[in-house]
């Protein structure tokens, strides 16, 4: 159900009622001193879990991190991409899985 601000308009007291509208408007045909207030619509744009990207700001933070850190899993996806340190990363990762395969 929604809610909507009421104004008393003989007492200038502004209240919040949850009804259905067909309710709402028998309460304003009721009361004629009643107004309903004017308000924003209520528009979410922000996503949720997964679709939220971090901005670039923090994607220099990881990246800087991941540069720090070349065998975490965090430079795979936010290190360097050029030649060089993907050659690199793949070269150390090669090293750590055949010291874990002894």
């Amino acid at each position: 159900m929604p809610i909507y601000e009421i104004e008393n308009t003989d007492t200038g007291e502004i209240f919040e009622v949850m009804m259905k509208i067909d309710d709402k408007e028998k309460m304003m045909q009721k009361n004629p001193h009643f107004r309903q207030v004017p308000q924003a619509p209520n528009i979410n744009k922000g996503g949720v879990g997964d679709r939220v990207r971090p901005d670039g700001g923090f994607k220099e933070v990881l990246s800087k991190i991941s540069d720090a850190n070349p065998t975490s899993a965090l430079a795979q996806d936010f290190g360097k991409k050029d030649s060089k340190s993907v050659a690199q990363r793949n070269v150390a990762k090669k090293i750590r899985d055949s010291f874990t395969k002894s």
